[in-house]
Parts: C-alpha cells; sequence; structure tokens
C-alpha cells in the first residue's frame, strides 16, 4: 500500500467530512483528495525528485505530503528554524526538488541550483484551481518506494537523512489507528513542527480515523488552551516542554481545570514527574498518553495508557507508582529487547540498550543504508524492562555518564532529584576527571519561593545563573546539600554530584529533547581536566 491508498479510503467513505481546518470552512475529504491530485500534477511537470516543505503547519502539509506520494516522490519536511547556511545545504541535498514555504522561509532557499521555489499561498491556490483533465493515477503503489526522508539534528555530525518508506508508515498506522473511527465531532489538534515525526504521524493517523485537524502553526500555552476550548479539541499530542508551559498557563489563570481534550498525548523526551503530577489534576477526566518512538520507528512504538496514569494517580501500589515514569508497554506488532553491548538479551530489571522490531521499523538512512539486523533496530536509547513489561527509557547511550569505570545514566539520577519540591527541573552531566575519568555534575533549576508564601511557584530565580554549591552566592547551598543527600540515600554514593549548578532553564530543542552536549560544553571548565 501507498500513502495516497490511505486518503482514497478515507475520501470514499467521507467525502464531505471536514478533514483539516475549522468546522466551518475547512477541506473536506474529497477537496483534500482533489487538492493532493493536483499538486502532484505541479511536482510532475516541475520534473521534481523531491517535494521539500519549509514552512510551520498549514493546510499545505497534507496537501504536499499525499501529493508527493501521488507523484511517487519523497516528502522531505526541512526545519525552518535551522541557521541560513544549514537550511541551504540540506536543501541542495534533495535537488531537483519543489519546494513550499512562507514567503520568509521560501527567499531563504531561492538561488539553490535545482530547487524550483513556491510560497505556500500561491501553491494553496493552484491546487485548488480546477484541472483542465483528470490527474494522471499515481505513479505507483509499491510499498517500498521512499514515502518521507526526515533530517536528524545532527548533533554529532552532518544530519542524516532517515528514510521511512510507505510500507513502515502504512504499516504504523494499519497497526495503531481504526478506519474512520473517530466520531463526528473529534478533532485533534496539531501543534508539533511538521519536520518531527510526530508532525507526520498527527496527519496520517489522523486522517485515517476520521479525526478532524485542527493545526497550530506555532506553540503558545494560552493560545493552545484557546483554541481546545473553541473549537471542541478531543485529542492532543505535545511534548514534555510544551506540557510544562500548558500547566504555568493554566496555573497563571487562576488553577482552573480544563474537561477537555479526552485525550491528551505526550512524548519525545523525558516528561519531569512534577509537571505531569500537576498536569493530571489539571485536567482531571482527560485520558493521558505517554507515547515513545523514534524518527527510524514511524513514531510509536510503547504507550502508557490512561488505566496507568489513574493508576499511579490515585493509587498507592509502589509499582504503580513507579510506572509513570515508564513509557508503558510495547504495540501489539512491535518487539522489544534490551541487550548488553555484546548483543545479547538481557532479563527483566536489567539496563541495556533498547532494541525494536516490527513492520514499522525502518532503521535505515540515506547515507549508511539499512542499519537492521534480522529485522532489529537498535535505538541507542538506555531502558530496561520491568516484569510487567513495561518499558523504562534512561536516555541516550551516548549520554551515559562512566565514572571509574561504572556506568550510570543520568536519568535515574534525575528522577531522583525531581521528587525534591524545591526541583522544577534538572539534569544530570558527566564532564571530565583526572581521578574518576568523569564525574558527575547536576544542573538544577530551582522552583522559587515568595516571602509572603513558602509554597513553590512555577517561577524560576533570575539570579541563579551558574551558581554554584560553595561559590560566592550561597543562595542555594541548603538546596544544594539537600539534593546531595537525596542521591546518597536512594542510589549509590558514586551518583552523588561532585557539582550542583543552578541555572535559570535548561537547553531543549523545540521538539523537547534536553541538549545535553550544550550542557557539557557549558561546564566542561568544572572538571578537574579544566
Amino acid at each position: 500500500m501507498n500513502l495516497m491508498t490511505l486518503l482514497e479510503m478515507a475520501a470514499d467513505a467521507q467525502t464531505n467530512r471536514v478533514a483539516v481546518g475549522s468546522r466551518h470552512d475547512g477541506f473536506t475529504y474529497r477537496q483534500l483528495h482533489e487538492a493532493a491530485g493536483a499538486a502532484a500534477a505541479r511536482f510532475r511537470s516541475a520534473q521534481a525528485s523531491h517535494v521539500v516543505l519549509c514552512d510551520e503547519s498549514s493546510p499545505a502539509v497534507p496537501i504536499a505530503l499525499f501529493g508527493a506520494a501521488w507523484a511517487g516522490v519523497p516528502y522531505v519536511p526541512l526545519n525552518y528554524r535551522l541557521a541560513d547556511s544549514d537550511l541551504r545545504r540540506l536543501a541542495a541535498r534533495t535537488a531537483p526538488a519543489m519546494a513550499i514555504g512562507d514567503v520568509a522561509s521560501i527567499a531563504r532557499l531561492d538561488g539553490i541550483a535545482g530547487i524550483d521555489v513556491m510560497d505556500r499561498i500561491r501553491f494553496l491556490d493552484l491546487v485548488q484551481e480546477p484541472l483542465k483533465t483528470a490527474p494522471e493515477p499515481p505513479s505507483s503503489t509499491d510499498p517500498d518506494l521512499i514515502a518521507v526522508l526526515l533530517f536528524t539534528s545532527g548533533t554529532t555530525g552532518e544530519p542524516k537523512s532517515a528514510v521511512l518508506r510507505h510500507r513502515h508508515l502504512v504499516s504504523y498506522i494499519l497497526g495503531s489507528v481504526e478506519f474512520m473511527g473517530a466520531g463526528l465531532d473529534e478533532a485533534t489538534i496539531v501543534s508539533v513542527p511538521p519536520y518531527h515525526i510526530a508532525g507526520v504521524a498527527a496527519v496520517l493517523s489522523s486522517l485515517y480515523a476520521g479525526r478532524r485537524i485542527v493545526q497550530l502553526p506555532s506553540f503558545d500555552p494560552f493560545n493552545w488552551i484557546d483554541t481546545v476550548k473553541c473549537e471542541g479539541i478531543t485529542h492532543a499530542m505535545v511534548v514534555p516542554t510544551m506540557m510544562a508551559r500548558i500547566v504555568e498557563a493554566l496555573e497563571a489563570r487562576g488553577g482552573t481545570e480544563m474537561l477537555a481534550p479526552e485525550t491528551l498525548s505526550y512524548g519525545g523526551g523525558r516528561m519531569p514527574l512534577p509537571v505531569i503530577r500537576r498536569a493530571l489534576e489539571l485536567f482531571p477526566i482527560t485520558n493521558f498518553v505517554n507515547a515513545y518512538g523514534l524518527t527510524e520507528t514511524s513514531s510509536t512504538i510503547a504507550l502508557l495508557g490512561p488505566d496507568d496514569h489513574r493508576a499511579a494517580q490515585y493509587g498507592d501500589d509502589p509499582d504503580s507508582q513507579r510506572r509513570l515514569t515508564s513509557v508503558g508497554r510495547a504495540l501489539p506488532a512491535v518487539e522489544v529487547a534490551i541487550r548488553d553491548s555484546s548483543g545479547r538479551d538481557l532479563p527483566a530489571g536489567t539496563p541495556g540498550e533498547i532494541y525494536v522490531r516490527g513492520e514499522q521499523i525502518a532503521g535505515e538512512y540515506t547515507e549508511e543504508g539499512s542499519l537492521l539486523v534480522d529485522g532489529w533496530f537498535g535505538t541507542r536509547d538506555g531502558g530496561w524492562v520491568d516484569t510487567g513489561g513495561y518499558l523504562f527509557v534512561t536516555g541516550r547511550s551516548d549520554d551515559v555518564i562512566i565514572r571509574g569505570g561504572e556506568n550510570m545514566s543520568p536519568g535515574e539520577i534525575e528522577n531522583v532529584v525531581l521528587e525534591h519540591p524545591g526541583v522544577r527541573d534538572a539534569a544530570a552531566i558527566g564532564v571530565p576527571s583526572n581521578q574518576w575519568g568523569e564525574q558527575v555534575v547536576l544542573v538544577v533549576v530551582a522552583a522559587a519561593v515568595t516571602a509572603e508564601n513558602s509554597e513553590l511557584s512555577t517561577v524560576t530565580y533570575s539570579e541563579s545563573r551558574k551558581v554554584m554549591s560553595g561559590g560566592p552566592d550561597s543562595t542555594f547551598d541548603g538546596l544544594s546539600d539537600a539534593l546531595r543527600e537525596l542521591v546518597r540515600g536512594q542510589l549509590r554514593s558514586s551518583r552523588v554530584p561532585a557539582h550542583v549548578v543552578f541555572v535559570d532553564a535548561l537547553p531543549y530543542s523545540e521538539t523537547g529533547k534536553l541538549l545535553r552536549r550544550v550542557l557539557r560544553e557549558q561546564f566542561a571548565s568544572l572538571g578537574d581536566d579544566g
């Protein structure tokens, strides 16, 4: 099957249902299907080998995605937040291509050899004009054709392009979404950027389910809250940083509870326990879902469902409480294994690297080819599985701190520290040490205490940049000592941080990934090699 098959099925089943946009004047499934056909004709006439999108979310996203599938060429959404030089270099790798985006973004791509640019408004106008002849049928329905190319962040070198073939994405949709299972009044808000796998998956899964898509071009927590209310949003997906800002916005509005959406999924990075616990209180009837997946796995491979969230919220069972920090269980069509550095499977409770296998697993890059071995893909994420099959992700393998030959996960230190009411956010990193190889540095965002009220608020200290325990400013000495003792009491003494540093905010990518490399560079001088 080709991605176009999914749209054809939906258009045949719900011709006049609104697929994208406002319930009053959005694109219906029939209009979306016709626009995709018109877009495919444009792409063919331009002899484009790729369709590039450099833009925020708009109706151009699904039209370009399905139009590319109809034309038989890959869809390549680019990160429009990149610097000009980086953006142009990635775009040049797709030539010959047609690039679509807002006027400002397209101007940044102008003049690149082999790249034809078209601004979004012009594109949307053209694909809605009546065609003189019926569009040609899809170039191919070969499931092995490349459907989407997504560039990695390139944190350790030049970005790679992850390959997602039609069969991978279709397998994910067929295995996790009920065809036209959504009610007529259901709607999802898409606030993640188009160049993230979650953005691609949201379009495909919502359209196949028959759920109207409401796009939020740029995320603002107050706008998100208001849109959920006025558009009747029933489903939403956010990354942890978005969830934290939504919680803060609701607190700023007096802590009023929200009775929508029906389902709120989160993923893309570590969710601090205080944030999800407060969110559970502020959204009392919402079904929460923690979704874990990667670009290379066509999105979600494991879920922590609503019942698990409720068990942690209302119960007192230690296992249920602990599982709130997990990503739940693997999807039925996905196998998960934990392996050591030699590739041997490890028993429950033993940490190692997460490996996955299933029809939706791509594990392929344009530059390196397939990395699958007997169908298994090494995620480079560390983790472990408990006896109930719940998967705990401890972080990227590259982020492991090696002290005195002992491997330690930053996540286990952070989970302990985040239980302290004086901590809003925290990251553990390793810095060079002559004696130990690496030593632990804990970077903390403290919660503020007002003079009038000793209860903690969500406002961080503005004077807290790079204040170290034992340094000239002793504002946080008491909290530093408390955090060290907390780690010492719950983990091994080797996990106790050599330094505790306080900052206003931790660096995150726009998709919610903690940028540990930035912290390692910033605080490398704390190592005794510095």
